[in-house]
Order: structure tokens, then C-alpha cells, then sequence
């Protein structure tokens, strides 16, 4: 019998919702504490995880859900970058 390959599973931290790691931008708090959007998955440090549309953003920082996710403060012009990195993806 073939083995099935499990598909990672992560929560949106806007929509709440759970969802395939691969239809997700991960959002990550490198070492150094800077707060970045991550196409690849790839980069070091803490991560949560976003939906690939601006509105789950707008959920999460309405809610605060990253700076809870991070246990820090997220400076707005964080969030407008990666609104507009986010719109730009979109297009």
C-alpha cells in the first residue's frame, strides 16, 4: 500500500483559519527583532502565519494577533509595508 504524505497544516493568524503551509505567507520576527513578510519559509527566527490576501492582515493587525504571536510591538509602518508587499504579490 502507498504511503500518503502528510500536508503541513498551519493557522492564519487573521481569519483564524486552518489551512495548507503552502497557501500562507509566513510572517517572521528575525533574532535581531526586525518584523518581515517571508515568500520562501525559509528565514530564521519566530514565525506566524497570514493568509495571501491583504484583509487576513488587516484581521491580524486589528486583532494584534502578531504582536501577541511575537510578544512584541509591531510599529505601523511594519504592517503598511507588508500591506503593500502583500498588494503587490496580488497583482
Amino acid at each position: 500500500m502507498p504511503k500518503v504524505k502528510k500536508i503541513p497544516q498551519r493557522q492564519c493568524v487573521g481569519c483564524r483559519e486552518m489551512k495548507d503551509k503552502k497557501m500562507l505567507i509566513r510572517v517572521v520576527k528575525s533574532p535581531e527583532g526586525e518584523v518581515s513578510l517571508d515568500d520562501k519559509g525559509r528565514k530564521p527566527g519566530r514565525g506566524a502565519y497570514v493568509c495571501r490576501n491583504v484583509e487576513c492582515l488587516r484581521k491580524a493587525r486589528k486583532s494584534r494577533a502578531l504582536e501577541r504571536a511575537f510578544e512584541a510591538q509591531i510599529p505601523p509602518e511594519v504592517y503598511d509595508a507588508m500591506e503593500r508587499q502583500l498588494g503587490e504579490a496580488d497583482e
